[in-house]
Parts: structure tokens; sequence; C-alpha cells
């Protein structure tokens, strides 16, 4: 893989994403030249992981560059594409990268009509904007989209990826939204998952909630990377429809936000530990018998009067 000669970088803009990665090119023996960034929090990322590196407005920013680095949210992406080409800022020659996820080089075709070269390159990790972040990089990979039949393109966005320290993993354009509404379900959707976890604890006066799950968490993620829908635990999987009768109703009396998650999550599990066929035959008429019930989701306490508990294990 040639690795692209030493570039001038742009960043737009510094903020959590754009300073981490700009100080990743940085290291890798590039020159930022300029970024952007107004509010305090990017000054002081600037500040700290940018040291001497001038702020200036984006059009400003990247008509110095080489490689510019359009580090924004993935909706305001068009919209600065269009001003940065209607402003003269972008030139024939220039690396025009984006990091939004969803979205592949189509988003950059006006800057790629006036001769500059596409890229997306999506970091698969989250987001501190501290130097942490910086040796995160390198175990992360980098879901990296040129444009259709552009190898040398591909190349380049492969070549800038591992100078970074992440591994390169090719993603074609027709496929970003996809992949990026699975990342997107697994990490935000899982932080959103603790968190509950750990509030619906504390609610029910369990002290240091963090560190009692914890473990149970971190081997639940540990197991269902390395063995998939064999390592589905707990009553769902068991087919204890009694237990999960009790939770849903819990949850409706005392979580009643947390419920409808619980619900629809539950059910899925079911989907998955059926189809995966750890379920026995009685214990999966059980679950869809209860699930059924309570097609509209756990309106109240009501909806889940006590039953007999009779096939709950530990």
């Amino acid at each position: 893989m040639t690795r692209p000669a030493r570039l001038a970088v742009g960043v737009v803009s510094a903020g959590r994403v754009g300073s981490v990665l700009g100080a990743a090119l940085a290291r890798a023996g590039h020159s930022v030249v300029a970024a952007s960034g107004i509010s305090a929090a990017s000054v002081r990322r600037a500040e700290t992981l940018l040291p001497g590196v001038p702020l200036l407005p984006p059009d400003q920013a990247v008509r110095s560059a080489d490689l510019v680095l359009l580090a924004i949210p993935d909706d305001a992406l068009a919209g600065m594409v269009g001003g940065l080409v209607n402003s003269g800022s972008l030139r024939a020659g220039q690396i025009v990268v984006h990091t939004c996820g969803a979205r592949g080089v189509d988003v950059l075709a006006p800057a790629a009509e006036l001769g500059v070269l596409p890229l997306a390159l999506h970091p698969v990790m989250t987001f501190t904007g501290r130097p942490e972040d910086l040796e995160r990089l390198s175990t992360c990979s980098v879901g990296v989209t040129a444009a259709e039949g552009d190898e040398a393109a591909w190349n380049v966005g492969e070549a800038l990826t591992v100078e970074m320290g992440a591994e390169p993993v090719r993603v074609p354009g027709a496929v970003r939204p996809l992949y990026h509404a699975a990342i997107a379900h697994g990490a935000n959707h899982l932080a959103t998952l603790v968190n509950d976890c750990v509030e619906v604890l504390r609610g029910a006066g369990i002290a240091h909630a963090e560190r009692v799950v914890a473990p149970l968490l971190s081997a639940a993620l540990d197991n269902s990377l390395r063995r998939g829908d064999s390592a589905l635990t707990g009553p769902v999987a068991r087919g204890d429809a009694g237990t999960v009768r009790e939770h849903l109703r819990v949850l409706a009396e005392q979580a009643p936000d947390v419920a409808p998650a619980y619900d629809a999550l539950s059910r899925r599990t079911f989907a998955r530990a059926r189809a995966a066929g750890l379920l026995p035959d009685a214990a999966a008429a059980d679950l869809d018998a209860l699930f059924s019930s309570t097609a509209s989701g756990p309106d109240s306490p009501d909806d889940f009067p006590d039953t007999d508990h009779g096939r709950e294990t530990q």
C-alpha cells in the first residue's frame, strides 16, 4: 500500500472526531495547517490535540490544505460542501474526506466535479475528544468508501487509515446507510440499555450499581461476539414465561419508561432464540402466548397479573 506524501491538512471542525483524527494525521507525519471551531469546547480540544494550529472559518481552513477533513454532523455535510464549493475554497487535486457513517462519496459530488478526490472514512468507535482516543484508534476499524471503480482512491483511503493507526474495511457506498444503522443500533442502543439497567438498579436501592453489573455486561458482550446466539442466557432464552411476565409487570409499575424497551428486546431475543433452536417447543409456545397477549406493549401493571412461575430456574 503506497504511503500518501506529506499533506497539509485542514480540519472542519475541531470537534471530538475532527480534533482526534487531525492529531492522528499529524502523528503520522502530516501537517495540520488550520482547523475551524468557535465553541469553547472546540478551542480547548484544539489547544490540547492540535497545539499551535490556527482556528479559522471553514472556507479559510481548507484553502491551503491538500487534505480537507470534514468531521461534522451528517445533516450539515451537504450544506458545508455546497458552501465550500460556492466560495471557491476547494480546488482540483485536493483530497476531501468526510467522516459521516451513513453517507458515501455521493454527498461530495459537487466537490468531485471540481477535480477533488472524494473519500468517506468512518471510524468505528466512540470519541471523547481526549488524547486517549488516539490510542484507541489502534484498536478500531475505519469504514472506507471511495468512488466505484476508482481503485487508486480506495488505496488512498486505506493508506490514510493505516497511517492513523486503524484497520481499513471497505464499505461500498450503496450499503453505507445499512452499515451505519447496524453500528448505531449496537453502540448507541447499548449505551442506552446499560444506562437504563443502572438507573433501575439505583431506583431499587442497589448500591454501586455500575460495579454490580460491570462483570456481567462485559462477559455478555464478550460471549456474544465470540459465540453469537448460543451466548443467549436469561429467562427468555430458558423459556421462563412466568419470569418474563413478572419483569414486564414490575417494570410497567415502577420503571414505565424502561418497560417498552424491555418488551421489545424480549420479543427480539425470543425470535433469535427460537430461530437458533435454543427453546423447546413447549417453552416457545408459552412465550409466544405471552407476547401475543401483550401485543400492544406493557401499558400498565394490570396487563401482567401474577402467574405461576412454574419453569423459573436460576
